[in-house]
């Protein structure tokens, strides 16, 4: 008896066979002409859109100032000064800190618009900031954005002493008032600056240190006032505000050349609109009365405008999305309608392995159309943002490669659950309408209302895309509308990734026990 040769090789074992069938998988979808180009449209329409999105907001923006380490910076206050040469100190005890606020306007829509610049201080109602400031600061000069050290008291943080923006280091809790006064004093001693605190004026504790390089010989030093936006109890957006503080038994020692002290408001940045005139007196030798409005503190997003310069990149990423699951949700139904796909279990019996094949193919390829685009659609968008006089943050290559990447992994993500509803529903417009539900609709309904939707549901992704800076020394309004999300970037990458990871486990395990049909 003669044995007869199969015409066609056995299946390779293992990996090889796995390989075989994603082969297989990717060949079935690019002889689809279809489906490329749907693909092809996918990278267009976030670069599209995104550019879109980026020429319709015209908001110019003042200018911003940089500090020391290359941030973004607020640097308004009042500033009452004298001139020191070389090493010295400044003693200052605070007996008040009080403020007053410009009440928030649903018409004013963002706390620094024309409406809120032009309000006068008869509108003012008391409350006090909780980062208003009022203490004692150093600096080398009065630009904007440049090196400083100061030893303060504060609305609501206690006694502190800050330098250079970042840096910050908590003294003794609780507010300034008649019955708890706080001394302050800051030293020089070449670069080093010293802050030290004191509840009674004869026990005085070390605050902290900074080092100041390159400080010159004579630098400024004396008392700053300033007070940053105030936020209402459940408001989403601050309005200016204005702090008071009275100092007394101020003294000084070292080289301070003339006898007076000048005084005057440090601004030039339209961002902190002034709601009173700055002011300050000096009843006696050593007392003093100063208000200021502003903040010394990095910049975070909303302070600059109401809309989110990244918000571009979102929208074309929303409708690119709305496309991936499309896509990928054909690249599975459309075997069920055709009946093809007992062919496929038939020549790939191992139907995880077909589920898996499918998922890697339409995520890596949702992937590398999402990545591509990004990278084009950034390029462009912050020309045209920055043309149109939008103020764009700094932004490090770490960051940029961090949504670039993520944003392809999000679509990518999305392509392999859509799969995974896919093979589940097996019905093109059943699986559609619950990828539509699961990876957009909780990311519009949350943007607004509910941050929970942003933080437990697959949109929690687009936190990937969040690059403006966040300080926890600035209050603010850190909502998804503003660019800020409730969960980190990629820990919001990570819960879709859960998702997806439970949508192909759910669904290989019903493919496992049910017929092809």
């Amino acid at each position: 008896m003669t044995t007869i040769k199969p015409t066609r090789p056995a299946p390779p074992p293992g990996r090889a066979a796995f390989a075989h069938v994603v082969h297989a998988e990717f060949t079935k979808f690019r002889t689809v002409r279809g489906w490329l180009i749907t693909l092809c449209a996918t990278a267009a329409v976030l670069v599209l859109l995104s550019c879109l999105s980026a020429w319709a907001s015209r908001q110019p923006s003042p200018r911003v100032p940089t500090g020391p380490g290359g941030e973004a910076v607020a640097s308004t206050y009042t500033f009452v000064q004298r001139p020191l040469t070389g090493n010295g100190t400044l003693t200052a005890r605070v007996t008040s800190l009080s403020g007053r606020y410009i009440p928030f306007s649903g018409s004013q829509g963002n706390a620094f618009s024309a409406s809120a610049r032009s309000q006068t201080g008869s509108r003012l109602q008391p409350g006090l900031a909780p980062w208003a400031k009022a203490g004692i600061i150093l600096e080398p000069d009065t630009r904007q954005g440049t090196d400083y050290a100061a030893v303060m008291v504060t609305g609501s943080h206690g006694v502190r002493m800050q330098f250079n923006y970042t840096h910050d280091s908590p003294g003794l809790p609780g507010s300034a008032g008649p019955s708890s006064p706080r001394w302050l004093r800051l030293t020089r001693a070449g670069d080093v600056i010293t802050g030290y605190d004191s509840a009674d004026g004869g026990h005085w504790t070390v605050i902290g240190a900074a080092r100041l390089a390159g400080l010159p010989r004579t630098v400024r030093i004396g008392l700053f006032v300033t007070s940053p936006v105030y936020f209402t109890a459940g408001a989403t957006v601050g309005t200016p505000s204005v702090a008071t503080a009275r100092f007394d038994q101020v003294s000084a020692h070292g080289d301070l050349p003339g006898r007076s002290w000048n005084g005057g408001a440090i601004t030039g940045s339209g961002y902190y609109p002034l709601p009173s005139a700055p002011t300050w007196q000096q009843p006696s030798a050593g007392t003093f009365t100063i208000t200021g409005s502003g903040d010394i503190a990095p910049l975070v997003g909303d302070i600059i405008s109401a809309a989110w310069s990244g918000a571009s990149i979102v929208n074309g990423t929303i409708v690119a999305l709305l496309i991936v699951i499309v896509l990928a949700t054909l690249f599975v139904t459309s075997e069920y309608r055709r009946g093809l796909i007992r062919a496929t279990f038939a020549a790939s019996p191992r139907r995880g392995h077909v589920l898996a094949a499918k998922a890697l193919v339409a995520g890596s390829l949702a992937f590398a159309a999402g990545a591509i685009a990004t990278a084009l659609a950034e390029v462009i968008t912050r020309h045209v943002l920055a043309a149109n006089g939008n103020y764009l943050f700094p932004q490090s290559g770490p960051d940029l490669a961090r949504v670039i990447i993520g944003t392809g992994l999000l679509l990518g993500l999305a392509a392999a659950l859509s799969v995974a509803v896919g093979m589940m529903l097996r019905r093109s417009t059943a699986a559609v309408a619950a990828g539509i539900v699961l990876l957009i609709v909780p990311g519009v309904v949350g943007s607004q209302s509910g941050n929970w939707l942003m933080r437990f549901t697959p949109t929690a992704a687009f936190a990937i895309q969040a690059t403006l800076p966040r300080s926890s020394l600035v209050t603010s309004a850190y909502t998804p509308p503003n660019g800020y999300f409730p969960i980190g970037p990629w820990a919001g990458l990570a819960v879709l990734a859960a998702y997806t990871a439970v949508a192909l486990g759910a669904a290989t395990w019903v493919l496992r026990r049910r017929d092809v049909r």
